[in-house]
């Protein structure tokens, strides 16, 4: 089975490039126009700051205007099918993410294909969650959290940005692994989950590390477990949720960057190179990484079978899960 899977993402990740890498028509670098990244969030949250810091620099290497335009909605989904319509001309581009790159295509029927649609460029950043609750639950070890949830069964909510989300995704993966039942409360984005987090109207989210530490330093929120299998360095002494005696349990955040399907191949090419100069400058890997957020750049071929592998893993669970959108 590991070896077809292996395989199929090689074969997925080939297919995807193949489509755009053999374009019968050419066309030059938009050199001096407004480049415009899509974000599929609301402003203010670890998306948003990352996407417009990268686009900061990369107006000053490239002496041209690059602007971030929130469009939040529907998973992100309203968002990536803007930037599946746009003119393939390298003006348009979009940070990608799990939800609509690797996720909701498994849960409902779309006018479009994300893995077709839409060309990458290259990968961002990777980041886990973390597992936080109010101080007023009274748990502080997630082997508590999981005892609680255990005893209530659907009683305990958490908060999620929209279905198909990393945190959506982790307590999914979790209910799997532990056999509790939690219930998911969606909000448009991370700042709403939190003000209701803290107040205790939610017993649960799965946050950006950069969101959740300063009310952790404070004392409102009670941190329990990161969801990736590796301690991120904004929250060293948290352990993993595989830790904490789930091995393998792995549900990361990324964020990628995208164009338009139909993007000449060069314009892709000249695109990767410089958001790849970028993610590589110090400057911009040190403040990304105290916001919690990992730089993974990558050439086009490995973005695409990275998403793609994400792709395949999710769909499973899913499966497995019965997650549907009502």
């Amino acid at each position: 089975m590991r070896i077809s899977f292996l395989r199929s993402f090689s074969l997925l990740a080939a297919a995807w490039m193949g489509a755009f890498s053999g374009s019968a028509w050419s066309q030059e670098f938009p050199t001096g126009q407004t480049i415009s990244i899509i974000v599929g969030f609301v402003a203010g949250g670890a998306s948003d700051a990352s996407a417009r810091l990268i686009a900061k620099e990369l107006a000053n290497n490239l002496g041209q205007s690059v602007v971030v335009e929130n469009k939040p909605g529907a998973g992100s989904m309203l968002a990536a099918q803007q930037v599946a319509n746009a003119k393939a001309d390298g003006t348009v581009l979009m940070l990608g993410s799990i939800g609509p790159m690797a996720v909701i295509p498994h849960l409902m029927k779309l006018s479009f294909d994300p893995l077709v649609d839409l060309a990458p460029i290259t990968m961002g950043v990777i980041f886990p969650n973390v597992l936080v609750v109010p101080a007023s639950l009274n748990v502080t070890t997630f082997a508590e959290f999981v005892a609680l949830a255990k005893k209530n069964p659907g009683k305990l909510t958490y908060a999620a940005t929209g279905i198909g989300s990393a945190s959506h995704l982790a307590g999914e993966l979790l209910g799997q692994r532990a056999g509790v039942d939690i219930v998911n409360i969606q909000y448009k984005g991370g700042s709403a989950a939190m003000i209701d987090l803290i107040g205790g109207r939610i017993d649960a989210y799965y946050s950006t590390p950069s969101s959740a530490a300063p009310h952790i330093q404070s004392k409102k929120l009670v941190a329990l477990a990161t969801t990736g299998l590796t301690r991120p360095e904004l929250l060293p002494d948290l352990p993993t949720v595989a830790e904490s005696g789930y091995p393998e349990f792995n549900a990361v955040n990324w964020y990628s960057y995208v164009a338009p399907g139909k993007t000449p191949a060069p314009i892709l090419e000249r695109w990767n190179t410089e958001f790849v100069k970028v993610l590589n400058t110090p400057s911009v890997r040190d403040t990304l990484l105290a916001l919690g957020l990992t730089p993974q750049p990558m050439s086009r071929q490995e973005s695409a079978a990275y998403m793609a592998k994400e792709s395949a893993i999710w769909k499973a669970v899913i499966k497995e899960r019965n997650i549907k959108i009502e």
